[in-house]
């Protein structure tokens, strides 16, 4: 659609030359054509909700056509994988325990003040749900982050449920961005890719500069906490199916790209099916492979292991790392 109209743009332009005030036309016809096919477009987020903060990240968010293009494929590619390994574990084809997210908040902390006691620039993003909000160990590390000012971004996704129960049953202050205390904080629209953009890159220069704080990002998830919970029993299938029709990430991304004309329609499909071949591959390949051997149990658990042996079920029984995958540095 896109070359077609470009296409019939040019012979208009090319035969408006041969005619009196062609250059004129011309001239108006090239402007048209870049008013129509904008390359960098501006947005407004929802506000955000600050905690001990003069001022926060922008609500006014400026995107490239190429930033656009590589935020949709990395939704696209986010929730197809995580529904493919939701899907493999039904199958049984993977087996165990699969558990599509999972974090910690004091060894984030420790990764942060590494970095801080190493001397880099490094920061660290230590993710928990509202369900974990109320655990100890998450004030422990706030206190110790604020009491060092260590580099950390505590992020909250509070999804409403935590594991079953409601935010509302499970916390006296549901304002978690606020529950550091002494921690700055900010109220996040998790849903909005974009605001969630702002509000990272604010919280790394914050913290550069002063320390900790807290970002709670309000999302929702559409499936159960765990392949064993239907996510059905303590909220109504209709609750779900209104946010997938009004607050999708995905959808609502695609909508305002497609608005302001920064992405075709055909471009994302495009990318929609780059995508889905990709995730399809993969997981081809995972079902054919055979199964990896015992040795890689204790393959790539960090980049420079100082360790010699790795403990095993039975202490004269050692176990020894090595490298297999290429480290994020190494790309």
């Amino acid at each position: 659609m896109l070359s077609r109209t470009l296409f019939l743009k040019t012979n208009f332009i090319s035969s408006t030359l041969n005619d009196k005030g062609g250059i004129l036309q011309t001239l108006s016809a090239l402007q048209n054509l870049m008013n129509n096919y904008a390359t960098e477009v501006t947005f407004e987020t929802k506000p955000f909700k600050l905690h001990k903060l003069e001022s926060g990240p922008s609500t006014t968010v400026t995107v490239t056509k190429k930033d656009a293009m590589k935020y949709i494929k990395h939704l696209l590619l986010i929730r197809r994988l995580e529904t493919a390994a939701g899907n493999l574990y039904k199958e049984k084809v993977i087996r165990g325990f699969c558990h599509l997210y999972s974090g910690q908040v004091p060894l984030g902390a420790g990764v942060a003040f590494a970095a801080k006691y190493l001397g880099s620039d490094g920061v660290c993003f230590s993710l928990y749900g509202d369900g974990a909000s109320n655990q100890g160990q998450v004030f422990e590390a706030f206190n110790i982050s604020k009491l060092w000012d260590i580099p950390c971004v505590f992020v909250c996704e509070n999804n409403g449920y935590g594991m079953g129960t409601s935010a509302e049953r499970s916390s006296a202050s549901t304002n978690y961005y606020s529950r550091g205390d002494y921690i700055p904080g900010i109220w996040v629209d998790g849903m909005d890719v974009l605001a969630v953009r702002e509000a990272a890159e604010f919280a790394i220069k914050h913290c550069a500069e002063k320390g900790p704080i807290i970002l709670e990002m309000v999302t929702y998830r559409y499936s159960g906490h765990s392949m064993s919970d239907p996510g059905t029993s303590y909220r109504t299938r209709d609750e779900i199916q209104v946010v997938r029709q009004t607050r999708d990430p995905i959808t609502s991304f695609k909508e305002r790209l497609t608005g302001s004309e920064l992405l075709t329609n055909e471009e994302i499909k495009e990318i929609e099916t780059d995508v889905k071949k990709v995730i399809d591959e993969a997981i081809k390949q995972a079902k054919s492979d055979k199964e990896i051997g015992l040795d890689e149990l204790t393959a790539d658990i960090c980049y420079n292991f100082l360790e010699k042996n790795i403990r095993n079920v039975l202490p004269w029984n050692h176990l020894t790392h090595k490298r297999v995958g290429k480290t994020l540095n190494e790309n």
